[in-house]
């Protein structure tokens, strides 16, 4: 299992995190005093991955300089940070030409490019790699990062989730997630050496539960089949934690949640994959026994995280 790699870091940049009390929708997130200068143009779901890394870097207490440049990674996860400039781009062409698309935001284009550019500040020369299954893209930045981890691909990792709303004209938009989320990843005998701090370890699974076959009566059956194999293959044989299932109103998330059974508790999250991440977060940071956070979406996918708490 994946016992040598820890989470050292923690970084969380939503509006639950930053403006507790209810500060005003448009006014919790404010990208020159997060950033300072030189970021009015990126993506929201950019500014804000940003600033996650910065207060994940932080919280290691470690120079990032010490390890090279070539050795450090970066996963993220993200189904809706650049809609809104999509959006923008489309209604641009559509209403006028092409050539009155702005050339400092038009390279968004790509989904892709959410995390370029904490890449490029901090020298993630690893490997960079952008997930989008829909609701589970940041859990599986973190199982794909890990597992690039532990294949000798890099020794240091970022991995993360970043949200911004939809555009107006998508369905869904009025419940878009908005904030990003970020956990390093180091290899414990490292942090050990330096005496460093370490979070807890998260370990990850997927597969994919068609929603046709999730919405007959065999759909349980094959639920409880694949939960099995994933749980088994996170070395949970003969334990069972307690359970967050973060899903929507779709047979896919009842099916699954039935599979899990009562004890498990419901999260309802917005259009992204930023929910079960904050979920995983939370727990490192406030937990004290063993966890499964299972991201569930509607299209089928489907991510079990074991989250492990040091306190725990």
């Amino acid at each position: 299992m994946t016992a040598d790699l820890v989470v050292t870091g923690i970084g969380v940049v939503t509006e639950a995190a930053l403006a507790p009390r209810g500060a005003g929708a448009k006014g919790w997130f404010d990208h020159r005093a997060e950033l300072g200068r030189g970021y009015k143009y990126l993506p929201r779901a950019s500014q804000y991955l940003l600033a996650a890394t910065a207060r994940a870097l932080a919280d290691t207490g470690s120079p990032l300089a010490d390890v090279p440049e070539h050795h450090r990674a970066i996963t993220v996860g993200t189904n809706n940070g650049m809609s809104e400039l999509q959006g923008e781009f489309d209604r641009t062409v559509i209403d006028g030409d092409s050539t009155l698309l702005s050339p400092a935001t038009v390279p968004y284009f790509s989904v892709n490019l959410v995390g370029s550019r904490v890449a490029m500040e901090h020298g993630l020369k690893g490997f960079s790699l952008g997930v989008h299954s829909p609701r589970v893209a940041g859990l599986e930045a973190v199982q794909h990062g890990v597992r690039a981890l532990r294949a000798g691909r890099a020794r240091w990792l970022l991995a993360g989730a970043a949200e911004s709303p939809l555009d107006r004209s998508e369905p869904g938009a009025a419940g878009s997630e908005d904030g990003a989320v970020a956990l390093v990843v180091e290899r414990a005998e490292e942090v050990a050496a330096r005496g460093g701090r370490v979070h807890g370890r998260v370990h990850v699974r997927s597969f994919l539960l068609p929603p046709p076959l999730a919405d007959t009566p065999r759909g349980r059956e094959e639920a409880e089949r694949l939960l099995a194999d994933a749980v088994a293959a996170l070395g949970l044989v003969r334990r069972r934690p307690g359970v967050w299932v973060v899903g929507g109103d779709d047979p896919v998330t009842r099916v699954v949640g039935d599979a899990l059974g009562e004890d498990a508790t419901r999260v309802r999250a917005g259009a992204g994959c930023l929910e079960p991440a904050v979920r995983v977060a939370a727990l490192l940071r406030e937990a004290f026994a063993e966890q499964l956070v299972v991201g569930v979406a509607a299209q089928g996918n489907v991510s079990v995280a074991h989250v492990v708490p040091a306190a725990g």
